[in-house]
């Protein structure tokens, strides 16, 4: 399995913009890529999240300080929109993620993968892809009651620490999401695991992405 190597022209630290509709996105959906990112080099990362309200702004905070060492740790943003509502407040999504393009630059987003089934995180996708376009996008899954997890085409091996991390800081950081039938470590090991076994992980566990568009600059 050939290994995808990401360039930044020479520039430090590599910046990486995570990009989630709700509080909880970004943990789900990369937060043990984000362990191997920053074992890889100099690296910031920063967090846009687009809704949320104060008690989920403070989980998210707990959990970014968990997951970031902050020697890697960048800005986080949130946004005003109403969670659920997001097509109807297209306009104005669109205003913001452009302020967020020239607010700097970013060698790799992460974001929410083009068909998930919740109208929010499309929008994210669609929003990304046509604001951005000479950045290196991946997008990242997530699990849900009305299901949509596709094949995805790229793989991030994790420690069994890193994974163990991730799916602890969203128990521990989450806690108004304790009551959803689905946010459970097994859930969680379980998609980590899947993964894993796909891509034929050393740790056995990976998290996995949609990789869109890449140009090829030879071996």
């Amino acid at each position: 399995m050939l290994e995808l190597l990401l360039k930044s022209g020479g520039r430090l630290p590599r910046r990486v913009l995570c990009v989630g509709a709700h509080c909880d996105d970004i943990e789900i959906g990369c937060g043990a890529t984000l362990s191997v990112l920053q074992a890889t080099g100099r690296v910031r990362i920063d967090w846009v999240v687009l809704s949320g309200n104060e008690q989920r702004r403070a989980e998210t905070r707990a959990a970014m300080r968990a997951l970031v060492r902050p020697a890697a740790r960048g800005g986080l943003t949130f946004g005003d929109f109403a969670d659920g509502r997001f097509p109807a407040q297209y306009a104005a999504l669109k205003d913001f993620v452009e302020s967020i393009k020239r607010a700097g630059r970013a060698d790799l987003i992460l974001c929410h993968e083009r068909d998930d089934r919740h109208q929010d995180h499309r929008l994210v996708n669609e929003l990304i892809w046509n604001t951005f376009r000479d950045q290196v996008v991946l997008e990242y899954e997530i699990p849900k009651w009305d299901g949509g997890l596709g094949q995805p085409n790229l793989y991030v091996p994790v420690s069994a620490g890193a994974a163990r991390r991730k799916v602890r800081t969203l128990l521990s950081a989450f806690r108004s999401q304790r009551e959803r039938a689905w946010f459970t470590a097994e859930t969680f090991m379980a998609m980590l695991r899947l993964r894993g076994i796909e891509c034929n992980a050393p740790s056995g566990y990976a998290e996995a992405f949609h990789a869109r568009k890449l140009r090829f600059a030879g071996f």
